[in-house]
C-alpha cells in the first residue's frame, strides 16, 4: 500500500517511534488495533497510512498578534476538523506566518488527536440497528460551551449548529438532535465540545462490549 502525506511517500517515511515502525513493517494493519492496545499516535504518517481516505475542513481562520522587540508579529491561526465519515474524528489547530502552513500544521495536529467514536441507533422511535446516530445521550464540554447529543430516528438529519454539523458529518453521524449551552460563537470551543461529546461515546460500557 502506498500513500502520499504532505508530499512524503511511504518509502521516504522514516518512523521515529516504536508504533510507527510497527505500522511501516506491517505488524499493525488497522487503526483500531492502536486503540485496542492503547498505543499513542505520535506521528501523523501513522494516520495517513491506516486511514488513507481522510477528509478535512477548515472551520476557522484568525490572526493572532505577538509583541516582540522587533515590533508586532502577526500569524494565522487555523482550526481544522478531519474525519473519514465512518467513525473517526479529529480536531487540531495550527499557527504560522503563511495561511497554507498554518492549515498544514492544524491538519497534522488533528491527526494526532484522532479518536474512534461509537455509532448506533439509540432512538426508541427507530430501533433499526444501523449506525446512523449516537447510541445514547452523550455530552461534551470545552471552555464555556457544552453540547448534548441525543439519538434521533432515520431521516431526522443533523439538528445542530453549523459548526457541530461539520464535526458530526465528518464523524459519520447522519441523524442527531442536540442542545447547546454557553458561548457557541466561539468556533473552536463549539467544535471541541462536539468532538468531546463524540469521544465520550466510548466512556460507557455497553452490552456489545460484553459480547465482544
Amino acid at each position: 500500500m502506498a500513500f502520499e502525506a504532505q508530499g512524503v511517500s511511504l518509502e521516504e517515511w522514516v518512523p521515529r517511534t516504536k508504533v510507527g515502525k510497527m505500522v511501516k513493517e506491517g505488524k499493525i494493519t488497522s487503526i483500531n488495533e492502536l486503540f485496542e492496545m492503547n498505543l499513542p499516535i505520535l506521528e501523523p504518517e501513522i494516520v495517513d497510512f491506516l486511514l488513507p481516505n481522510l477528509q478535512h475542513e477548515v472551520i476557522d481562520v484568525g490572526i493572532v498578534q505577538k509583541q516582540t522587540d522587533a515590533g508586532e508579529l502577526s500569524r494565522f491561526k487555523t482550526v481544522v476538523v478531519i474525519g473519514n465519515g465512518n467513525g473517526f474524528i479529529g480536531i487540531g489547530t495550527g499557527k504560522a506566518k503563511q495561511l497554507r502552513y498554518s492549515i498544514e500544521k492544524a491538519i497534522t495536529n488533528a491527526k494526532l488527536n484522532i479518536v474512534p467514536i461509537r455509532r448506533g441507533c439509540g432512538s426508541w422511535e427507530c430501533m433499526c440497528g444501523s449506525p446512523h446516530s449516537v447510541p445514547f445521550i452523550t455530552r461534551g464540554k470545552s471552555g464555556s460551551v457544552e453540547i448534548v447529543l441525543y439519538p434521533a430516528p432515520k431521516g431526522t438529519g443533523l439538528v445542530a449548529g453549523d459548526i457541530a454539523k461539520i464535526v458530526l458529518r465528518l464523524a459519520g453521524i447522519k441523524d442527531v438532535w442536540s442542545k447547546s449551552f454557553g458561548e457557541t460563537r466561539s468556533t473552536y470551543n463549539f467544535a471541541k465540545a462536539t468532538y468531546n461529546a463524540l469521544k465520550n461515546t466510548y466512556s460507557f460500557v455497553t452490552q456489545d462490549d460484553w459480547k465482544a
